[in-house]
């Protein structure tokens, strides 16, 4: 591990929109090393990242990268989202340069304990979850004997490269991590203290090659935890189940979590050498405002860390009545002319679609589609026109969709993009149904990103006026 950074040569490959890419080039300028930042993207499309990074001695090549820049240096550090696949990786290896991400930079300096959050539905709430719940419990935790501060970050949008100094031992730090920080999180052999999964379900197959490759990326997650200090905290579900049953029956922090009818619970599978003192847990009277059964699971999840780390459980139940909706993850945006409209942009694959479009009991007009990852679309369409009245869908999977739709015996009408989408919806809508956006799709194909497409939906549903009710 590098301790000085002085005049160190570091190539940043790939700057991205979502911090991290940011956060990691401050840190390395902050701390002595000479920047070589390339992205393919001209600077034009970087032009919000940049700005980040004004006042900064930096080397730009953008718009194509120098193969140079990967053998002529002494790190690369790689946006996840670059595959192991690439040229330019391949060259800094046959160089003998190493190669380490903005994530695994982090995970070997933080002196803190670590939660680590992924899944293919769900991370992100669950995430934000944690961290609200560990936030209000902070003076309340049972172990420790002192009151740290509680750090959230990871790919829900911040690098908490920038806060490495200030993190102390007795903090907390809450991660979300995506599959692809994971396939690269071996490289620095690291798993947190407590590890959630969420669920395992067909996502980014395009990236990872085949489900195989995505279960092993998210499962490095535990891969390098202590079976008798660590947690690992589980969905109740099936498959989830039968994974922990088989590849880490040893673990005795293993705690499973879900609903009994609609109340949270979770169990623990044996009883570890310390910090919980209850095998079987049950949170009644909880009450939240956010939607859908999903996120009473979600809270199960949070309340369950919540207990492992030391919060009491009343503490944790009290926090989530305060809990709001994250943005683009059926956040509530607008209400015009009776009509609700719910922005779930952060729905990039089939289950997130499916979860939403059981979320929302009024009667629904949905909108969904977009770039296409090679996900099964069908039991989309299937439940979309089960449960929806209309789907306007949209993107490169939109005709998909519309005929699978149509085929199950809904009412679906292509749209050539957003803003047709919604005039489609509203056109058809009647006082007291919803719209829902929920693509089930990346949107890459008419987007940067799925909050650009969450953005321009809440400003087409508010129209002029903001948020019309």
């Amino acid at each position: 591990m590098i301790q000085n950074w002085q005049n160190k040569r570091v190539t940043v490959m790939g700057l991205g929109g979502f911090g991290g890419g940011v956060g990691v080039t401050r840190w390395l300028a902050a701390n002595g090393a000479r920047i070589t930042l390339t992205d393919k993207s001209p600077a034009e499309k970087l032009r919000p990242a940049l700005a980040q990074l004004a006042g900064l001695d930096l080397t730009l090549h953008l718009g194509a990268h120098d193969v140079q820049d990967f053998k002529a240096t002494d790190l690369v550090v790689v946006n996840p989202a670059v595959p192991e696949s690439s040229e330019f990786l391949h060259a800094a290896r046959d160089a003998g340069v190493p190669i380490t991400t903005e994530i695994n930079l982090f995970v070997e300096r933080c002196p803190a304990r670590c939660v680590g959050i992924t899944g293919s539905v769900g991370k992100s709430t669950v995430t934000a979850m944690i961290g609200h719940v560990l936030t209000e419990g902070t003076q309340a935790r049972r172990h420790g004997g002192t009151q740290g501060r509680v750090w959230v970050g990871g790919n829900i949008g911040k690098s908490l490269l920038d806060g490495l100094g200030q993190i102390n031992a007795d903090d907390l730090v809450v991660l979300e991590l995506s599959s692809f920080q994971l396939e690269r999180t071996p490289l620095v052999r690291w798993s947190p203290h407590v590890a959630v999964i969420t669920n395992i379900t067909p996502n980014h197959l395009d990236w990872h090659g085949s489900f195989a490759a995505y279960v092993a990326a998210k499962l490095n997650l535990v891969r390098f935890q202590d079976p008798q200090r660590d947690f690992v905290v589980i969905q109740n579900t099936p498959d989830l189940c039968k994974t922990f049953d088989e590849l880490h029956g040893d673990l005795s922090g293993l705690w499973r979590y879900g609903l009994d009818g609609d109340v949270p619970t979770a169990v623990q599978q044996s009883t570890p050498a310390a910090d919980c003192d209850d095998r079987r847990l049950r949170w009644d009277g909880l009450q939240l405002g956010v939607p859908g059964r999903h996120n009473r699971e979600n809270a199960a999840a949070a309340l369950t860390v919540a207990h492992a780390l030391g919060v009491p459980d009343e503490v944790g139940v009290a926090a989530l009545a305060t809990f709001e909706a994250l943005p683009h993850r059926l956040q509530k945006v607008a209400e015009r002319d009776r009509v609700t409209y719910y922005d779930d942009s952060k729905s990039t694959t089939p289950e997130a679609a499916l979860t939403a479009l059981r979320a929302i009991e009024a009667p629904l007009l949905v909108i969904l589609g977009g770039y296409d990852k090679g996900s099964d679309l069908t039991p989309v369409a299937r439940e979309a026109a089960r449960r929806a009245k209309f789907a306007a869908c949209i993107g490169k999977t939109g005709p998909g969709l519309v005929a699978a739709i149509r085929a199950a015996g809904g009412q679906a009408e292509l749209c050539a993009d957003l803003t047709a989408a919604v005039a489609a919806c509203r056109q058809r809508a009647q006082a007291g149904d919803a719209v829902l956006l929920s693509p089930a799709c990346a949107s890459w194909d008419q987007f940067v990103d799925y909050r650009a497409r969450g953005t321009q939906f809440a400003e087409l549903a508010r129209g002029a006026g903001g948020l019309a009710r």
